[in-house]
């Protein structure tokens, strides 16, 4: 054997040991020392050709599909990678991670990637490594078609929507690696399979993305399954045993007043939430009208933003109706703890058919306030969103609150005085005004079952009919919001502030899948919330949306056809001479 063959030989021996071995080459090429659970996953990620990995926040796994696509990339010559996810910049990430934190480190992986042909930017954002081998990063849309892949990560891909997923990118992976000794019949059987990887924290579980994970789980028990399936999930926990998380930060995040253990056992706990069957609401009805980028936000936050026109409130279009709907709640403490003020801002946008598009854009909540001063946010609310109507629930407490709508208010921080308000729908809550005069604009509602149950179902044939339109995710807010100069200047107690009414939407979304629901007789039902969970959001939501179609009535007894004209003749266009001047 001479020097070359032996120096072939060698190189073949150390490539099996390492794709054996990956962790081990990640720690001689990389000089990663790695812990002992990212040595596991790196192992497994290299031998599943279905891979999904359920992580908590903050336990690295960008970090480790970083490592990964750097591994796989050298010792798999001409592997073509893509990392997919619903933002372009979650997938620029892990390219950034290769980039900034683990070529500094190596100079081999240094000498590995080809400068020349590396970029990372908005439009093209890929590293080529020398060997012929390409990490890209690709938008989880439709424009990605085309791409081609032996290895597809799509990361968050609860975020991602299923059909996106099955007819778009695991289309990319048509074609495995064909190294050239693949020519030779001899080792046909070291042909290799191409990879799916699906990374993500926890959601409900009545989304596609427990599903996915379920059947993943099914299929990894099942010795005769066609594919090597891998799945597993990892808390908080872990984050904290191996050092990546400290107890004292962890400490403080729960004990913040806005605290959501629904949102943690989510995101922290890796558990998926929420029942699959049984629920009154479906999550992909609500979830498929999440379109709304930005929300309308009072002029005391949108100015924070220099007042920019995609958050500040706009003066009203032709034919806009605004509702301001609030559940009304005073208390606070371990006996009520399912107690808040639910407040939104709906915006009714009148179709060409007579209908309205309902565009929840804004909602608060508050606990533990008085009555008085409920009525001085929902006046000041009113008045900053040019609303029609406050749709109010008057049985209870809330009964106080509308006695303090139907006087003056003074504005303690302003001075102003604001004139009293009237009901607009029942005669016996309008004599509890004493100002004859006053605008009649406080739609009272008084619940009963019967009511109640018109609202729930209303509500959601709202959602199926497309016609209530929610803010989009919580995870998309701090990129939509970054897009506004000055964003990223401002504090972070700003920051949250702004994406509050994501947040709440969020909240909104939990409640809805989570109610329960019975069937009374004459086809009436009675939705209820669980033990320890809320629902005043839903109560506020499904009042507005109540009053909506109740305007929507009057709305469509004004529009003549509910059709368009050319859907029923055919009209041609006039014909005109050349030289038949203006007419």
């Amino acid at each position: 054997m001479n020097h070359q063959e032996a120096v072939l030989e060698g190189v073949a021996i150390w490539a099996g040991f390492y794709r054996s071995n990956p962790h081990r080459f990640a720690k001689d090429y990389l000089h990663l020392d790695l812990r002992l659970f990212q040595k596991i996953l790196l192992v497994m990620m290299n031998l599943s050709t279905t891979f999904v990995f359920i992580a908590c926040r903050g336990l690295g796994k960008t970090f480790l599909s970083a490592i990964f696509c750097c591994v796989r990339a050298i010792l798999y010559p001409g592997t073509k990678i893509c990392i997919a996810s619903g933002t372009r910049s979650q997938g620029v990430n892990v390219l950034e991670k290769i980039m900034v934190e683990l070529r500094p480190n190596s100079r081999e992986l240094a000498n590995e990637i080809d400068d020349r042909m590396t970029k990372i930017n908005n439009s093209d954002a890929k590293i080529t490594f020398k060997n012929g081998s390409v990490i890209k990063v690709v938008t989880a849309k439709d424009s990605a078609r085309g791409n081609r892949a032996n290895i597809l990560l799509i990361d968050e891909y609860r975020l991602v929507s299923k059909d996106v997923i099955d007819t778009i990118l695991r289309k990319f992976l048509t074609n495995p690696r064909m190294p050239g000794y693949l020519k030779n019949p001899k080792y046909k059987h070291l042909v290799e399979r191409n990879k799916t990887m699906y990374l993500s924290s926890a959601y409900y579980k009545s989304h596609w993305s427990y599903t996915k994970a379920e059947d993943t789980y099914k299929e990894m028990l099942n010795d005769k399954a066609p594919s090597k399936a891998f799945v597993c999930g990892f808390p908080y926990h872990l984050a904290l045993a191996e050092g990546l998380m400290l107890r004292d930060d962890i400490a403080e995040q729960m004990a913040e007043s806005d605290f959501n253990e629904v949102k943690w056992s989510m995101e922290m706990l890796a558990e998926w939430f929420g029942d699959t069957d049984g629920t009154f609401f479906n999550l992909d009805s609500i979830q498929k009208n999440q379109r709304i980028k930005y929300p309308m936000l009072p002029p005391e936050l949108a100015i924070k933003l220099g007042n920019s026109p995609k958050v500040r409130i706009p003066p009203k279009l032709a034919g806009e109706k605004r509702l301001l709907s609030a559940d009304i709640a005073l208390m606070s403490s371990s006996k009520y703890n399912n107690d808040a003020t639910a407040i939104f801002i709906n915006q009714l946008i009148p179709t060409k058919s007579g209908r309205y598009s309902n565009n929840i854009v804004f909602c608060d909540t508050s606990e533990g306030m008085h009555t008085e001063d409920q009525a001085l946010v929902l006046r000041r609310y009113y008045e900053e969103y040019d609303c029609d109507y406050i749709v109010l629930d008057c049985t209870g407490i809330g009964l106080g609150v509308y006695d303090a709508l139907v006087r003056e208010i003074l504005d303690p921080e302003t001075g102003e005085i604001y004139p009293p308000l009237n009901c607009c729908n029942l005669p016996e809550m309008a004599e509890r005004c004493s100002d004859r005069d006053a605008v009649k604009a406080i739609w009272a509602i008084k619940g009963s079952t019967q009511l109640n149950s018109d609202c729930a179902v209303l509500l959601r044939e709202g959602f199926r009919s497309g016609k209530v339109r929610l803010l989009v995710e919580e995870s998309e807010a701090d990129e939509y919001m970054s897009e506004i100069k000055g964003y990223k200047s401002l504090s972070l107690e700003d920051q949250v502030a702004i994406t509050m009414p994501y947040t709440h939407t969020m909240l909104l979304i939990n409640e809805l899948i989570n109610l329960q629901y019975d069937e009374l007789s004459g086809g009436r039902f009675k939705v209820y919330e669980k033990s320890g969970m809320r629902k005043d959001r839903y109560s506020s939501l499904s009042y507005s949306y109540y009053v909506a179609t109740q305007l929507e009535s009057k709305l469509g007894r004004r529009v003549v056809h509910d059709y368009n004209v050319s859907d029923v003749f055919v009209c041609r266009p006039p014909k005109y001479k050349a030289n038949a001047g203006r007419r």
